[in-house]
This record gives structure tokens, C-alpha cells and sequence, in this order.
């Protein structure tokens, strides 16, 4: 029977489209020329990086990404965005909690305990996941972040149903060590593919933007390296990365496309390791610090009986939330 997660991972394309058909009525999201702080845990701090790198670069305002419990205090925002695929993540529940300015949450979970904290929400539960490790939920959320700044993912979309399709790299699967690189927004993907071997596979793998590479982390590759690049590489890279002996990887995809071909990567190992990419060792869904805070998750659906809809909804009032 095919784990939760390879379901999940091919289900990419689908949500994508229906992400982008959300984003021009989702609710509360970031406005042209908002100083914004995005925040998020594991995989959501990723997704947070890259759409930073991506409002910024387009020309819609100061974006800073943090994992939530580095949320600098007193700096001063006009709204938070927050990530959390379950809505019941401690950390973000605290930013949401404390927060002074406007607060968005993009979620799979419309009855978790974050939307009644956050003052809009926006709810991907047909992107929701019943694995432990993101791969669907993550890439969705970007998906829709990318699309509300006005992309046209028409081409990442057909970009994605190859790389669900597509043979994996020429032998990246018989090597042992894996570095992942970005520049600019797809650092944050790096990170994220560097993230997904270490979760489900327990391999050996870092993540670096591309530039800063060569300032050390080199000098680990070889013969058993593929050096992998999310995007447009720095002139001489690949040449540099033949000499170690390492193997370059680099695709022609849209780089969160190029993802999933990691994603996917990550499966492969694991199965061959003999582990459950369903069950990886340590680690549970959602990373719950209260018991109040676990009390709540038990009383939110669960993501195989959450409905297939998808909501933008203000929360309750203050006072409902106080």
C-alpha cells in the first residue's frame, strides 16, 4: 500500500491549480507596500523564507521571515503572516496570541485552535496531509503566495506534473551526501529538500545559498556528493562541483517544481533504507509544548475528516478571543 506521503507528493499539480484559483479572493494577505513578518516552524519557516525573497524581489514591500519563536519583539510590522499546516504549533500560537498588528494564518485546519487567535484565516484543507513530513501543504502554500503576487504558475504547474512523472536524476540515488542550493528566493527551497532528506531518509544533508558554497562547505563533496541547485547556478559552480568529483544536479523546472524531484528523492532513500517516510523517527505532526495546547488538537478535526473546501474567514472578536 503506498505511504500517505507519496499520495500526498503526487497530489502537488491539483493543489497548485486550486491555489491559484484562490489566491485573487484569499482574504488578508499581504498588501503592496505592507512591511510584513512571516513566520512559521520546520518546513513552514522555509516556505516563509522563499516568499520573502519573493515579495521583496518583486517590489511589494520590507518582508522579513523568522521561525516563530525568533519573532524579534517590539519591531515594528503592519501584519504577520503566519504558516502552520496543523494550527496547532505552540510557537505560532504565541505570536498569534501576543501580536498588535493585523495577524493572516494560512492553515489546513479551519477548526484548530490558530484561526481563533489570527484576525483572518485562510484555509487549505484540500491541501491538508495525514503524513508527518510536508511535502503537499507547503509547496500549496507557496503556490498561493506566489500567485497572489501576481505570477502566473500556468508553467510551474505543467512544470510539476513532470517532475511527479519524470525519472529522478541520473544516479543521485546512489549517493550518500547531499547539498542542496539556492539563491535569493530558492534558498529557502534548498533548505526545505535538505529538511525532507533528513526527516524521511535520515541522510546526510545540508543546505546553503549558492555564493557562500564555496566559502567552506565544499570541501565536503566528493565522489559520493551530488550538489543539487534550485534556479539559476553562479557562473562556474557546476564546473568547480565536477572537479570534487561530486554530482551537479540542475533542472530545467520551476525551481519549487525542481522540489518535488527532491521530495520524491527523499522517498526513494527511505524506502531503500527500509523506513517509513509516514513515521519518521522522533518525530510527531505538529510540535505541541502545553497540554492545553494538545487538549485543543484533539478536538480539531482530523485531516482525513477535515471537509475538501477551502475558507477565508475573519476570526472572532477580541473579546470572543480574550
Amino acid at each position: 500500500m503506498p505511504s500517505f506521503v507519496t499520495a500526498e507528493l503526487a497530489d502537488q499539480p491539483r493543489s497548485w491549480q486550486r491555489a491559484a484559483d484562490l489566491a485573487p479572493s484569499a482574504a488578508g494577505l499581504p498588501e503592496p507596500g505592507e512591511r510584513v513578518a512571516v513566520v512559521g516552524c520546520g518546513t513552514s519557516w522555509f516556505m516563509a523564507q522563499a516568499y520573502a525573497g519573493l515579495r521583496e524581489a518583486a517590489g511589494a514591500g520590507e518582508t522579513d521571515a523568522f521561525t516563530a519563536s525568533e519573532l524579534p519583539a517590539g519591531r515594528a510590522y503592519d501584519r504577520i503572516l503566519a504558516l502552520s499546516r496543523s494550527g496547532t504549533t505552540t510557537e505560532i500560537l504565541d505570536v498569534l496570541a501576543a501580536a498588535t498588528v493585523p495577524t493572516t494564518l494560512i492553515t489546513g485546519v479551519a477548526d484548530s485552535p490558530a484561526p481563533a487567535l489570527a484576525d483572518t484565516s485562510v484555509v487549505l484543507d484540500f491541501a491538508d496531509e495525514r503524513s508527518v513530513v510536508q511535502t503537499r501543504f507547503a509547496t500549496t502554500t507557496l503556490a498561493l503566495l506566489r500567485a497572489h503576487l501576481g505570477e502566473d504558475l500556468s508553467g510551474a504547474i505543467a512544470d510539476a506534473q513532470r517532475a511527479v512523472s519524470e525519472p529522478l536524476p541520473a544516479g543521485v540515488a546512489e549517493r550518500v551526501q547531499f547539498t542542496f542550493l539556492g539563491a535569493g528566493w530558492t534558498t529557502g527551497l534548498a533548505a526545505e529538500a535538505a529538511l525532507k532528506m533528513r526527516e524521511a531518509a535520515l541522510a546526510w544533508s545540508e543546505s546553503y545559498p549558492a555564493m557562500d558554497y564555496r566559502h567552506g562547505p565544499i570541501a565536503i563533496t566528493d565522489e559520493q556528493s551530488a550538489v543539487w541547485m534550485f534556479g539559476a547556478a553562479p557562473e562556474g559552480l557546476a564546473e568547480q562541483v565536477g572537479v570534487t568529483g561530486g554530482l551537479w544536479v540542475q533542472q530545467n523546472l520551476d525551481p519549487l517544481a525542481s522540489l518535488i524531484q527532491a521530495q520524491r528523492l527523499a522517498l526513494e532513500l527511505a524506502a531503500a533504507r527500509g523506513l517509513d517516510p509516514d513515521a519518521p523517527r522522533h518525530l510527531t505532526r505538529s510540535v505541541i509544548l502545553r497540554p492545553h495546547d494538545a487538549a485543543a488538537a484533539k478536538a480539531s478535526s482530523s485531516p482525513a475528516t477535515s471537509p475538501a473546501s477551502s475558507v477565508s474567514s475573519p476570526a472572532p472578536s477580541s473579546a470572543a478571543r480574550s
